[in-house]
């Protein structure tokens, strides 16, 4: 090969500036994903779910690591063979392709998550979260404090507590949510207990057991949560949800916004679905505000 058809092959210096950047953008990420999750790994009871979910999300991180490395070098299409060209291209679009629905994913979860309904209603669906070491996080924290805000707004209203997985003392998230709340001074009489669930979509299908789902209800969860919850809720036939979302801790919301992302394209036809509600959503999100985003620090 020649000189200058060598460097005709060279991919240009602003591609190699870009494709190193996402590399570096990519690995730090991936780094900082992998020390909380490994954190919640060994903190948790669902340790086998948790690891499960650590490998869905080092998938996605290897999806862009090598769609980064093809930015950069272009290895994709170097290829002499007429064959393997064909298929380094198919690959190539569908690294493509997949990076462009988590981003998309990413997106929609994140306008969700700005969502801030007038919070409203004679129920309140409080959404539990996985204990560590026995005790609740901070983001369990903040969703009981907005159940608490919520409960002061609307002093005739009931709050759903929801959620199982048991400590090792026996104790699951909805009862220590229904502690919490107590010293926080709201009354016993106002919380209902759900907690047998052990996933977001049983903590709706249980709860649409307990309360008339053509109603009204509230929704409080973490902020990045929000998107998954309520596409969940629409699907177990509650009609008209509205959204109070926690802020969340911003230290961990790379992991949180992956678990959320792995979730979601995990279970396909639910996640077609919430497209169809998706502009809906934007228009209620007022979408993006930097003061929504001041919550999370």
């Amino acid at each position: 090969m020649s000189y200058y058809s060598s460097r005709r092959s060279r991919p240009s210096v602003p591609r190699r500036v870009i494709g190193d950047l996402l590399i570096a953008l990519t690995v730090i990420f991936t780094i900082w994903l992998s020390v909380i999750m490994v954190q919640r790994i060994l903190s948790v009871v669902l340790v086998e779910s948790y690891a499960m979910m650590f490998v869905a999300e080092l998938a996605i991180c290897l999806i862009f690591l090598l769609f980064s490395i093809d930015v950069r070098t272009g290895f994709l299409s170097k290829a002499e063979s007429v064959v393997v060209k064909t298929l380094a291209w198919l690959l190539r679009i569908v690294l493509i392709l997949s990076c462009g629905l988590v981003l998309f994913t990413l997106g929609k979860i994140i306008i969700h998550a700005n969502t801030h309904d007038t919070p409203t209603a004679q129920n309140a669906i409080v959404l539990g979260l996985a204990l560590q070491n026995g005790k609740p996080t901070d983001d369990l924290i903040s969703r009981i404090e907005t159940a608490r805000q919520f409960s002061e707004s609307n002093p005739d209203a009931k709050l759903i507590l929801t959620g199982g997985n048991a400590d090792v003392t026996g104790k699951t998230e909805a009862v220590i949510m229904q502690e919490l709340l107590t010293e926080k001074g709201v009354a016993e009489d106002r919380m209902i207990l759900e907690d047998k669930a052990t996933s977001t979509k049983e903590n709706f299908a249980n709860v649409a057991g307990l309360i008339d789902p053509a109603a009204p209800v509230v929704i409080i969860t973490s902020d990045y949560h929000m998107d998954r919850a309520s596409i969940i809720a629409n699907s177990a036939g509650f009609k008209s949800v509205l959204c109070d979302p926690a802020p969340s801790k911003l230290i961990e919301y790379p992991a949180n916004i992956m678990w959320e992302i792995v979730n979601e394209l995990a279970d396909t036809p639910t996640y077609i679905q919430s497209l169809f509600t998706y502009k809906d959503t934007v228009v209620r999100s007022g979408c993006l505000s930097i003061t929504t985003y001041s919550k999370h620090i």
